[in-house]
């Protein structure tokens, strides 16, 4: 399938995910709020890449925190992945977008096989599971499906659950999307950027790696005994902001031989060689979050000097989507010349 009519049917998917989705606006992670700041690197940045943001100056940078879903109404409590997408704005106007969530593993291994996911995960009407089925789900060794929120009538999960159970790629991260939880704060929350990259040092040496946000605050959720509540992120982090900076590092992990490069449905294991490569320090929610936050169309294609994407085919196949989303909200135009 070509690229372009492929990025157009996991558009349309994501879309039909959410039958209240409101046109115009972005197909996944609708609910968003954007902050500014700037990112420092660490000392040792400069030794792994030569990005311009790893060198040592520090830059200016601007962030969209978001919940996963198309669809327009706030559901803070419920669980949730959460999307943390970065923007580094580098000298000349340029800039390099780096797009992560709070799973640590994507859906697919492969463009056709993710379609076929976000098919499969049409919200249907949904009811509490009936004990005998839970029994039943446990003996099999099949996770329960979560009882529905208060007043929640359709639910994705049953589908994407039902899919996972017969596609084990999809396995890991449909359970963790399922019974993920909600962060206290979305300053509060680790986010993965799945894909593997290729970073180039100041020698030459090319290495695979990947790349998450550690909180400085530390990682933490809400209770899920307590009643879920529709709208509190967005408030918590203006009040969060306006009394002392949210920090983040930015951690790089080194691949090493055997490990899956071109797959994000594999964890890499634990004990890789970890590198701090900067700090992020949030200080200010602009007033115009239209400006600021809304029309910027972030792109894990949108790369610079010193980055490149791997063969993974979801990354390749995202910087397409992404592009085409973009067009069909009409965000400000991703300038891909230098990618």
């Amino acid at each position: 399938m070509a690229e372009r009519d492929m990025a157009r049917h996991l558009v349309d998917a994501v879309i039909a995910d959410s039958p209240d989705h409101k046109r115009g606006t972005r197909p996944a992670h609708t609910i968003g709020i954007g902050v500014k700041g700037h990112f420092r690197a660490s000392p040792v940045a400069r030794d792994w890449c030569v990005a311009e943001h790893f060198c040592g100056r520090e830059v200016e940078a601007s962030v969209r925190f978001s919940n996963s879903s198309g669809s327009p109404v706030q559901h803070d409590g419920w669980s949730d992945a959460r999307g943390m997408a970065t923007r580094f704005h580098l000298s000349g106007g340029g800039a390099t977008d780096l797009l992560a969530m709070t799973l640590r593993e994507f859906f697919s291994a492969t463009p056709e096989d993710f379609l076929a996911f976000a098919q499969a995960a049409i919200p249907r009407p949904v009811e509490p599971p009936r004990p005998w089925r839970k029994i039943a789900d446990m003996l099999r060794l099949f996770p329960p499906l979560p009882d529905p929120y208060p007043g929640q009538r359709t639910s994705s999960v049953g589908g994407s659950m039902a899919y996972s159970g017969l596609h084990s790629a999809s396995q890991l991260a449909a359970f963790d999307a399922s019974f993920l939880g909600a962060p206290v704060s979305y300053a509060r929350a680790t986010y993965n950027a799945v894909h593997t990259f290729i970073v180039t040092a100041p020698d030459g040496t090319e290495r695979y790696v990947r790349f998450f946000w550690q909180p400085a605050a530390g990682v933490e959720m809400v209770n899920p005994d307590l009643p879920p509540i529709d709208n509190y992120l967005q408030a918590e982090l203006r009040d969060r902001i306006a009394n002392w900076p949210v920090e983040f590092l930015l951690l790089m992990t080194v691949g090493e031989m055997g490990d899956p490069l071109t797959d994000p449905t594999k964890a890499w294991p634990l004990h890789r060689m970890r590198i701090n490569m900067g700090t992020l320090c949030l200080t200010e929610v602009p007033d115009d979050q239209q400006a600021h936050c809304e029309q910027l169309a972030f792109n894990p294609g949108r790369l610079t000097d010193g980055i490149a994407m791997s063969d993974d085919p979801v990354l390749i196949a995202r910087k397409a989507a992404y592009e085409l989303s973009r067009e069909l909200r009409g965000g400000a135009a991703c300038p891909f010349d230098a990618v």
